[in-house]
């Protein structure tokens, strides 16, 4: 009777051996294919960090980037602007910048913008200043009412580090209420992706 469970046991003891191998071969292989896709979601994570940072080093405004209303009770309007951003200037003129990024906001007296107007004022900013190359104005509407947009280009100071001057694309948006007549720059160096971000800026302007 012992001989024949002896017989059994060697036997069985080359199967048991095969079973526990091939166990640990898939503890193994589960092992490793959890750790490669922490990795990947973790270089996943860098790629957007690092992405981040490189947008914010050109002067992409970031997509999580957090906006501040301004509201300027004297001149008679508001608006959002960049978290962070530098802002000096007068009630009548106030502008915001961050590297060779600004925004320029400024209200005076006057008749409603048109076409013709904002397109003879560029003409004259032109004859002072040869890199300035005008677009066409067009009617467009805003939530804050009618305005002339144009676009244009012209060489900006020089940047604070390089020393270059770099050619800024500027939106300018003409706009009026009761009197009042604003002008907002929007300025960006070419290449530099802030249309998002802008286009927020001046959909948030309100008459007050």
């Amino acid at each position: 009777m012992i001989k024949k469970s002896l017989k059994r046991i060697r036997f069985l003891a080359p199967l048991l051996l095969l079973v526990g191998l091939l166990l640990a071969g898939c503890g193994s292989s589960s092992s490793n294919t959890t750790s490669a896709g922490a990795g990947a979601a973790s270089n996943s994570g860098s790629s957007a960090s690092q992405s981040e940072a490189a947008s914010a080093a050109t002067g992409d405004i970031p997509d999580n980037q957090q906006f501040l209303r301004y509201t300027n009770s004297t001149a008679g309007y508001s608006l959002v602007y960049p978290q962070g951003w530098a802002r000096k200037g007068s009630a009548n003129h106030i502008t915001f910048s961050d590297k060779d990024n600004s925004v320029e906001v400024k209200i005076a007296k006057g008749a409603n913008p048109t076409t013709s107007s904002v397109s003879a004022e560029l003409k004259k900013q032109a004859a002072s200043d040869p890199t300035l190359q005008p677009g066409k104005p067009q009617q467009v509407q805003l939530p804050s009412g009618p305005a002339v947009h144009v676009v244009y280009h012209v060489q900006g100071p020089p940047d604070p580090v390089t020393g270059k001057k770099p050619t800024l694309m500027v939106d300018r948006y003409v706009l009026a209420h009761n009197g009042s007549v604003a002008t907002v720059n929007e300025s960006t160096p070419v290449g530099v992706d802030n249309v998002d971000a802008y286009r927020k800026m001046i959909e948030s302007f309100r008459w007050s």
